[in-house]
């Protein structure tokens, strides 16, 4: 196994941070598909089921990260993004020479098999800042979660406005920048993203930058929305159009105000604790300030945490046990992890809060991609033909739930001791009903659906990362965490593929025409999608009820507990 030497000092942990803002933003290019899906349909003459499996493959390249997930326990964060570049470069290239028609005659699975090479580097992307940033910051999981995750849902209004006011909807050019620009920022961003030692304790600044990085990030959402607006009622000159993306960019790098913020003032500010060189130090005390080499990915602090609450499970005989095993009569058996502490995956899966967290999961972010990749097909059978306002509305809810729920849920996980598969309940309620709204068929409540699912779908991603790490541990969270994203593309075949797709293009046919126009063509989807949907919610109450007592013990202490013997 490969060993990295971990960046010591505090401002490196704020420079990854800002850096991995903008690979996660890179990390959404799969949210353009419904950008250029249109344009694609028309080009190669395909139908709905056949662009809907070119989706479906969007969905399992972007969610089949197992590879990146064992990889990130062997390699370093820089390798993952270099990786995940060349498969920007080569899936999306390809994606290019086709509809440019370059390559005229490029057959179906081969168009098939680039969209899963070009998505699949949203996986390596992902999980590199992800896994990187989770260990740098792992007394702040759920902030970090939601930050991360709420830039990367703001991807889609981010490359929608690219789309629209510098390529002018020319989808050729959107794809043309997928495939050089994406990987050009990538490679240079990838150094920065690098594994630093996690704080002993709590920094009294951390609130207050992560407050800052907040701001910003809902700050950048406000210009987003605004600017689409703006495009929707106005065609801005090329001058005043540039002017916004130079804006935007500027908002984009704003993360990097924190670390810049305490180079100037390091000499003002008052030194905090010692900072630990890993996992590993905080469970032994020991601490070496000298280049201490470790892994990417180390035992977690809860591990320790929860070793002392669970010894006591079996007090009684402890006596009778040592004296046995003293005497050879019974032989010591390895201890299996309990909740909290660090799973290996085999350990993991045959957990019954394993598989309830990722049925939660799969029930609710099945529907809401099935709802993503069908969102232009959606607006037009309602008679929305521009698919840009619902993308855009679609991209700021899913980041108002990827960041609000960060923020709330680790607001009463601290205070309440709140089990954050609560919010995974409100979010499938909640989707739901926006169900009930699009069958419905009103083009108003075609608005509001729109922004109930992308909330929903928002807190669903955010609230799953953190309550991985928590429950199973960080020193497998790469794999485990790519096994839960597997929810995305099974849900995206089951209820976009065999479900929306066949009935719509049944629906059109009917009407002599491969486009559906009227209510008929989605109903029977969204009665089923939000029977799918509260059937989550039930099985997120149940999570939640078994969580209480292991969440009442990693936050008794009113934050993430850390070991006794880092305690000076």
């Amino acid at each position: 196994m490969l060993k990295l030497v971990l960046k010591g000092g505090s401002r490196p942990p704020w420079v990854g941070l800002a850096a991995a803002v903008w690979v996660q933003i890179a990390s959404a290019s799969s949210y353009n598909f419904s950008l250029y899906s249109h344009f694609l349909k028309s080009v190669l003459g395909l139908n709905q089921q056949q662009l809907t499996i070119l989706g479906v493959a969007n969905d399992i390249g972007e969610s089949v990260g197992l590879l990146p997930g064992l990889a990130c326990n062997i390699f370093p964060p820089w390798a993952l993004v270099l990786v995940g570049s060349v498969c920007c470069f080569l899936g999306y290239g390809a994606i290019w020479l086709a509809v440019s028609r370059t390559l005229p005659s490029m057959p179906y699975w081969l168009l098939w098999l680039t969209h899963c090479i070009a998505t699949n580097s949203n996986a390596w992307f992902a999980t590199a800042v992800l896994v990187t940033n989770m260990r740098n910051f792992p007394l702040s999981r759920g902030t970090v979660a939601g930050i991360l995750k709420g830039y990367a849902g703001l991807g889609a209004a981010v490359y929608t406005v690219i789309y629209s006011l510098v390529f002018r909807k020319s989808a050729s050019d959107l794809l043309l920048f997928l495939a050089i620009g994406i990987p050009i920022f990538c490679v240079a961003l990838m150094y920065f993203v690098r594994p630093c030692t996690p704080a002993a304790s709590e920094d009294p600044f951390e609130r207050g930058h992560f407050l800052f990085t907040q701001a910003a990030c809902v700050s950048l959402a406000v210009f987003l929305v605004s600017t689409t607006i703006l495009y929707a009622k106005t065609t801005p000159s090329d001058a005043v159009a540039y002017l916004l993306v130079a804006i935007m960019v500027v908002l984009l790098m704003s993360p990097l105000a924190v670390p810049i913020k305490m180079t100037i003032c390091s000499t003002k500010t008052k030194k905090l604790e010692p900072r630990v060189e890993s996992a590993k130090a905080l469970a032994s005390g020991e601490s070496d300030s000298s280049s201490k080499i470790e892994p990417l990915l180390t035992p977690s602090s809860s591990s320790t945490n929860l070793k002392g609450f669970y010894e006591n499970d079996d007090d009684g005989s402890d006596a009778e046990t040592l004296l046995a095993l003293g005497e050879g009569a019974i032989h010591k058996e390895k201890r299996r992890p309990k909740r909290g502490e660090d799973f290996s995956f085999h350990e993991a899966v045959i957990k019954a809060d394993f598989w309830l967290l990722w049925f939660s999961y799969f029930l609710g972010v099945g529907p809401g991609i099935t709802i993503l990749n069908n969102l232009s097909q959606i607006g037009i059978s309602l008679g929305v033909n521009d698919s840009t306002l619902l993308l855009a509305l679609f991209s700021l809810c899913n980041f108002i739930g990827r960041l609000g729920s960060g923020v709330i849920s680790e607001h009463f996980v601290r205070s309440r001791m709140i089990p954050r598969s609560l919010w995974m309940m409100f979010a499938l309620i909640l989707m739901a009903i926006a169900f009930l709204l699009y069958a419905s068929g009103l083009t108003g409540t075609l608005y509001i659906a729109t922004g109930f699912t992308g909330i929903s779908f928002g807190v669903l991603y955010s609230m799953m990362i953190p309550m991985a790490s928590e429950i199973f541990g960080l020193k497998n969270f790469g794999v485990i965490l790519n096994f839960m994203l597997l929810g995305n593309p099974i849900g995206a075949a089951l209820f976009s593929v065999f479900l929306a797709s066949t009935l719509y293009d049944n629906e059109a046919a009917k009407q002599g025409s491969i486009t559906c126009i009227g209510q008929q063509c989605f109903r029977i989807t969204f009665f089923v999608l939000s029977g799918v949907a509260g059937f989550g919610s039930i099985l997120s109450l149940i999570l939640t009820i078994r969580l209480r007592p292991v969440y009442r013990k990693l936050y008794s202490s009113g934050s993430f507990r850390l070991p006794l013997s880092t305690v000076h």
